[in-house]
């Protein structure tokens, strides 16, 4: 199974910052936030790596290189300046993904989620989304889930969707290139069931503000969280 950062964001939130630096590559613990997911995707099994960049993408792959150095192969998936935001983003590095199910992770987040190439969609569904507990910022949710596992938009008991979801490439087969957001998709699909979640409830943050990602980097660096181990 392959895997695809989400790396192309502008990082608005979290200026001045990344005014020079592009959000994926601001550091906490000591490495940066896109390496700490390729040092755990390579350390779950995973080899082969897309990320996408718009907004100062060359300091991105310049940083990166080709993935060697983390035990992944990595691939880039180039896009227009702006953005073509995280549905568009998904749809035009499908080339790159292949025909297989894949694994999208958001650049901004940390988490010590158990990611695996193991996982499998079930033969019904479109997608499976990892959800967490609702944070300060984000008190009213995103989806619900019910008794056997399928995730909807109704009122209720809501989680927060974590920026991780398992996706089969059908997802997509109905849209055109060019610039639009994943969750009227997700929505649309779980009109008829075809969405599958679970409710995970270990670390995660959604590094948004300057302010998280400063408490982050002091919680890592004191031991509070554990840091991967740089891969060689």
């Amino acid at each position: 199974m392959k895997a695809m950062i989400l790396a192309a964001g502008r990082g608005e939130r979290m200026r001045p910052l990344t005014d020079s630096t592009p959000k994926p590559l601001l550091q906490v613990g000591g490495k940066s936030l896109i390496e700490h997911h390729l040092i755990a995707l390579a350390q779950s099994g995973f080899k082969q790596v897309v990320i996408n960049h718009a907004y100062l993408g060359k300091q991105i792959e310049n940083a990166l290189g080709d993935g060697t150095r983390y035990g992944v192969n990595i691939l880039y998936s180039s896009e227009p300046e702006g953005g073509l935001e995280t549905g568009g983003g998904i749809h035009h590095a499908l080339p790159l993904l292949g025909d297989a199910p894949f694994l999208v992770i958001n650049g901004d987040i940390w988490t010590d989620y158990p990611l695996s190439p193991s996982i499998a969609l079930k033969p019904d569904t479109l997608a499976h989304l990892i959800l967490v507990d609702n944070p300060p910022h984000h008190p009213e949710g995103d989806f619900g889930i019910d008794a056997d596992n399928r995730l909807h938009d109704k009122a209720g008991s809501r989680f927060t969707f974590s920026g991780i979801g398992l996706y089969h490439p059908d997802l997509f087969k109905q849209q055109k290139s060019g610039r639009f957001a994943l969750a009227p998709l997700l929505r649309a699909a779980m009109l008829t069931d075809q969405v599958t979640g679970e409710h995970y409830r270990g670390q995660w943050i959604d590094i948004g503000t300057p302010q998280r990602l400063y408490k982050l980097d002091q919680q890592l660096r004191n031991g509070h969280f554990i840091i991967s181990e740089t891969i060689v």
